[in-house]
């Protein structure tokens, strides 16, 4: 099983040359996370579509904070493994919380 990525509108991923575009290494790990659940059956793509959809047209609606398609990929992500039950909402917000309050440049657990 693997994603379909090859869709046009709001929903297509950035690309150049054809090639999928990434313009700091989270976006490509959110990607690749998003796509590795959805072929692992965590849920159906098309509600992840709908919710990242859903994200960019609430952000078009407002144009709150800068563009970010990966942002947007990301807080669908969340919105889906939060509405499927994968995930407790309230996980979702306090592990997002730890990450942020780490310095840049370090983005992986201390041990």
């Amino acid at each position: 099983m693997s994603a379909p990525l090859s869709v046009d509108g709001v929903a297509a991923p950035p690309r150049a040359n054809g090639e999928l575009l990434f313009a700091a290494p989270w976006e490509s790990r959110a990607f690749g996370l998003a796509v590795s659940l959805y072929e692992a059956g965590a849920f159906e793509w098309p509600r992840f579509q709908a919710a990242l959809i859903a994200r960019i047209g609430a952000w078009e609606a407002d144009r709150a904070g800068d563009w970010s398609y990966y942002h947007h990929w990301l807080a669908a992500l969340e919105d889906v493994l939060v509405d499927t039950g994968a995930v407790p909402g309230g996980e979702v917000a306090s592990r997002a919380e730890a990450l942020a309050l780490r310095p840049a440049g370090h983005d992986h657990p201390h041990s």
